[in-house]
């Protein structure tokens, strides 16, 4: 597999440190608020990354944090911890807040058939692991205190701003020109590795015991703890989306470093944004969407996944009502086409040129991922082949591979039997599809009447003829 590697900025081939096992960290959820669907996009493309290489014969120990402590609602260390701010708007305790979204959270992953990490590991639960990594890196020289928090000193850390491409001097006036909260601070881009309960934070909920007095850990120093814990110094895949790149991201990379003296991570996987209607997510404007409002809209999840694989996850993909509309056509389409398949009794005998295609097919869809996971590139090499005149129960064998790593859960039944057609029709959409793949319009045109006049609207699709019961 070959991915691009955000840090330099290329594409390259992904190796194992141990030849067929692959670690791989992925920034979770901060459990203050609903999770939605743009932390669902992020997450469903981490699940395909780790699918395909598996799908590779790899093993891969997969690690997420959940953050319930310690992420403040400012990248300069402004502002006040997030969860004690779900706690005020919903009247609740930090932990009854953490407890209610860290559920929310991992219904929302089996909603859209996200498997689930080996590790998934909470921040509160990891506090010492944290403790003794700030010690560490007070040990070698790159942490100091000041009456309210304990700092990272990113000016004695050569490589800072490497992975986002921006020079620290340039961070250090932008973070000027930001609210800077402690005044002993050394450097306005320094960030807070710990911060003790005093000042704004004395009466902070959560709070441990720690050489500099009782306090809580700042959000970077939770996911390197966390990461190196279970993965150990160096990471072969680290993933997050993109808004991470600048602070969470450098801040994990320098403080690492820092402790160890080894390289952080070897692969930086970045999903692009989602937005919704062409407008970023935003509780102001009103348009944080959930899986809830989903189902709500009685669109199934695996179409919300769908809808994800359709865009490649480096580029910018805009959710709408009528995207996730047509995505649910074709879902349902792909489900009922698989049963239909799945019903076929009789295995033909294959001849030499059905194996190759098979093979060919194979290769195609392999290359697609290989190709820094172009997995709209393999959904339509998916369609192509079930247009092909491969056996019907060998194109289901195929499908059924393929759907190892699009996760649509296309061989469960998933009430599909109450969608599916009646026999004569899905006949006829076979004829359709052979007809137009062969170019022969009249037959096509003369079957899609005979649709029609059966109580039937046709569309075609990119995925093939579709057709949906007339109202």
């Amino acid at each position: 597999m070959r991915l691009y590697n955000t840090s330099s900025k290329t594409i390259e081939i992904v190796s194992g440190h141990k030849k067929g096992n692959i670690t791989f960290y992925s920034c979770g959820p901060t459990v203050y608020d609903n999770t939605h669907i743009g932390h669902l996009r992020t997450f469903v493309n981490n699940d395909l990354l780790k699918r395909a290489l598996q799908f590779e014969r790899n093993s891969v120990n997969h690690v997420m944090n959940i953050t319930d402590v310690g992420h403040l609602t400012g990248d300069d260390d402004s502002g006040e911890d997030k969860l004690e701010k779900g706690a005020k708007k919903y009247n609740q305790t930090v932990w009854e807040v953490a407890k209610h979204y860290t559920d929310q959270f991992k219904q929302s992953l089996v909603a859209v058939n996200i498997t689930v990490p080996n590790t998934l590991c909470r921040a509160t639960d990891h506090v010492r692991d944290m403790i003794l990594l700030i010690q560490q890196l007070q040990k070698n020289g790159f942490a100091y205190e000041t009456d309210e928090a304990v700092y990272f000193d990113t000016s004695l850390f050569p490589h800072y701003g490497e992975l986002s491409g921006q020079k620290l001097e340039d961070k250090i006036q932008k973070a000027r020109n930001e609210v800077n909260i402690d005044s002993q601070k050394k450097h306005p881009a320094d960030f807070a590795l710990w911060f003790k309960r005093v000042g704004r934070f004395a009466n902070h909920s959560m709070h441990w015991l720690s050489p500099w007095g009782e306090g809580f850990p700042g959000w970077h120093i939770e996911c390197s703890a966390m990461s190196m814990k279970y993965l150990g110094s160096t990471i072969d895949i680290h993933a997050g989306g993109i808004d991470h790149i600048p602070v969470h991201h450098e801040n994990e990379i320098a403080q690492s470093e820092a402790a160890t003296g080894k390289k952080f991570v070897s692969i930086w996987f970045h999903n692009n944004f989602l937005l919704v209607e062409g407008l970023k997510m935003s509780k102001s404007i009103g348009n944080i969407t959930t899986i809830d409002d989903i189902i709500a809209k009685k669109y199934d999840p695996l179409a919300l996944r769908y809808l994800f694989l359709q865009t490649h996850y480096r580029q910018l993909q805009n959710f709408t009502w009528e995207s996730l509309s047509a995505a649910q056509t074709a879902f349902t389409r792909l489900k009922q086409t698989t049963h239909q398949l799945k019903k076929q009794t009789e295995r033909s005998t294959l001849s030499e040129e059905k194996l190759l295609q098979i093979t060919n097919y194979k290769k195609l869809f392999e290359t697609a991922l290989q190709n820094d996971l172009q997995i709209p590139q393999a959904l339509s090499i998916v369609w192509d082949m079930l247009k092909s005149n491969i056996p019907s129960l060998d194109k289901y064998d195929l499908l059924i591979s393929f759907d190892e790593v699009l996760g649509l859960k296309l061989s469960t039944e998933n009430q599909v039997e109450e969608e599916l057609l009646p026999a004569k029709i899905q006949d006829l959409i076979n004829e359709r599809n052979t007809a137009k793949t062969d170019k022969d319009f009249t037959s096509s045109d003369s079957i899609r009447k005979e649709l029609e006049s059966e109580g039937y609207n046709v569309s075609d699709t990119s995925e093939g003829t579709v057709v949906t019961k007339k109202n």
